[in-house]
């Protein structure tokens, strides 16, 4: 390791020299407070900014170990930290100009979720604290400004250092705040099994956003109040005593007319499988942690699933039990999506009748009457709902706001009126009793068949190097092949999908044999990050972690996967 002395000398001969030459500033360099490494040095001004990070000694840090000892502690101290730095940052970037992205200094952006991140690590053993940023390293033309890159390094980066790093220059009852929601919402997390409910919502929360673009509360917005018929009473260890709508586990609807705020609800459920930041309004709305949100992907892959359970006796003979297809239709893909949830593991299905496809979800009276059972392949979500909650333990939530037939099959009911819920269970079922549907009991199907290995692609050849590019929020490309991740609507983060990019790659370079399952193959995908946290899947890059059933919807959506 070189002194930041070096550094200084260093840049002092490189100075006006061709853009290349930055490449001999790579290493780590010993500053008094923090090591800064360079870890990746960019091509040229133009180019995507250098990486770098830094390593404060937990001594130094000064972090009591209370703040970061469980989990949920340290995710959250670790997300805090995160916005303080990029806070600093922001003020800093741009102070040193020149051309390209000179002077640039960022972090990861963080949204209203609280997501363990790559771009913040606190090491639990040693309190150690690593931060990961880019610095796009100045240039006069193509030529290197090295005074402007000193200012960076000598001047700027130690004043954000100070300012959000060390535990002495910080808030300390802020912090100890922060990780205390993260204790209540984990708390509340913890109880959704034990008093048998799907979800938790706080009385007073703020589902509301402020726009279709912004995840921002909406101002002036209706505060949640839930029925007192399902008014659940907890006491946290630090907010104290709660009260809130607890959705049991079952089978729910979802009610209401239109803009009177079921799928606003709905949205905060699918949200809730993540913690939510102080002040978003839905910092206590908590969701079991395995909850999938289900909708119709026309035009989207499947590989080797079985969809027997909605799908069979296809006219052209088709197997449905291990059915294959690159361009599903919308019933098709819902199916799929069910099948794949299960496999994943999921407790709950959420969805919305404005996002699935109708002849998936129910078939009327009159068009039963018509096309007869025989000649209809697909077997509606209403007629396995039941069984999906009583054979399988998988409760659902739906929205719906044309179709009445699901209020025989729910065992709760919503109705949603000017963003205030009203429990309606006794009226609709009384009201359902004058308009019997014709539904014919049906055999139990048999269990699906998750017994799927996954193979090694072709184009993963040891040795070869791969090209892996981030869509935003829409997908991620692997070489020449997009996974569309676009409906995948509980991924909330671009770094998500970075990250669900480098799982495939290291997949499919240590994993994929052809003898393990998809299961087992995710299953060590989240041990390994468990254990030895996202950073292991690469080194430099902004990464936010997945959840499981997010890993799953990803092989599930690759084209290029291959099943043994």
């Amino acid at each position: 390791m070189q002194t930041a002395t070096q550094l200084q000398q260093l840049l002092a001969r490189i100075d006006g020299r061709s853009y290349p030459a930055y490449k001999d500033t790579r290493g780590a360099y010993q500053f008094p407070q923090y090591v800064l490494a360079i870890d990746h040095v960019q091509g040229d001004p133009f180019a995507a900014p250098s990486k770098l990070s830094i390593r404060v000694p937990g001594k130094k840090a000064g972090f009591p170990p209370q703040l970061y000892a469980q989990p949920c502690q340290r995710i959250a101290l670790q997300d805090m930290l995160t916005r303080l730095f990029a806070r600093k940052a922001s003020q800093a970037s741009g102070v040193a100009r020149g051309s390209g992205h000179s002077g640039l200094i960022s972090i990861s952006r963080c949204g209203q979720e609280v997501l363990e991140r790559t771009a913040c690590v606190i090491h639990p053993a040693t309190g150690d604290v690593v931060l990961r940023l880019e610095v796009g390293f100045p240039a006069r033309g193509r030529t290197i400004d090295a005074r402007e890159l000193s200012k960076i390094l000598f001047d700027l980066l130690p004043q954000c250092v100070e300012q959000s790093l060390l535990y002495r220059n910080l808030d300390g009852k802020r912090l100890q705040e922060v990780v205390y929601l993260a204790e209540d919402q984990q708390y509340i997390r913890d109880q959704l099994l034990r008093l048998g409910l799907c979800a938790f919502v706080a009385n007073g929360s703020v589902l509301p956003r402020a726009s279709g673009i912004s995840q921002l509360p909406m101002k002036g917005s209706v505060p949640f109040q839930s029925p007192p018929e399902w008014e659940v009473t907890m006491k946290l260890p630090h907010r104290g005593t709660i009260t809130g709508m607890g959705i049991p586990q079952g089978i729910t609807l979802i009610v209401g007319g239109g803009y009177h705020g079921k799928s606003t609800l709905l949205r905060a459920l699918e949200l809730g499988v993540y913690n939510h930041i102080a002040g978003d309004g839905r910092e206590y709305v908590i969701t079991d942690h395995t909850a999938v949100k289900i909708r119709a992907e026309d035009g989207r892959s499947i590989t080797q699933t079985d969809i027997s359970m909605f799908i069979h006796d296809l006219p052209n003979g088709k197997d449905t039990r291990c059915f294959s297809t690159e361009d599903a239709s919308g019933s098709t893909s819902q199916a799929a999506s069910v099948v794949e949830a299960m496999e994943a593991g999921a407790g709950v299905l959420l969805m919305d009748e404005d996002t699935s496809a109708t002849n998936f979800m129910v078939r009327d009276e009159l068009m039963q009457r018509v096309i007869h059972r025989t000649m209809e392949p697909i077997t509606p979500f209403l007629e396995r709902v039941e069984e999906l909650y009583h054979q399988h333990g998988v409760s659902t939530i739906l929205v719906a706001g044309s179709s009445g037939s699901y209020f025989h099959a729910a065992q709760h009911i919503i109705q949603m009126d000017r963003y205030v819920p009203r429990d309606i269970t006794e009226l609709a079922k009384r009201e359902a009793e004058a308009f019997p549907v014709a539904r014919e009991k049906l055999e139990i199907a048999p269990t699906p068949n998750f017994h799927r290995c996954p193979k090694q692609g072709s184009e993963f050849r040891r040795g070869e190097r791969i090209k892996l590019k981030p869509m935003g929020r829409d997908g991620v490309s692997i070489n020449r092949e997009t996974i569309d991740l676009r409906h995948v609507e509980q991924l909330v983060d671009s770094e998500q999908l970075t990250a669900l990019g480098y799982c495939v790659v290291y997949a499919q370079q240590h994993l994929l044999d052809g003898k393990h399952t998809l299961q087992q193959v995710v299953e060590e995908l989240d041990r390994l990050m468990e254990k030895n946290g996202l950073g292991a899947l690469n080194e430099t890059a902004f990464l936010a972690r997945p959840r499981t059933q997010e890993l799953f919807a990803c092989f599930n959506r690759y084209r290029a996967l291959q099943m043994g």
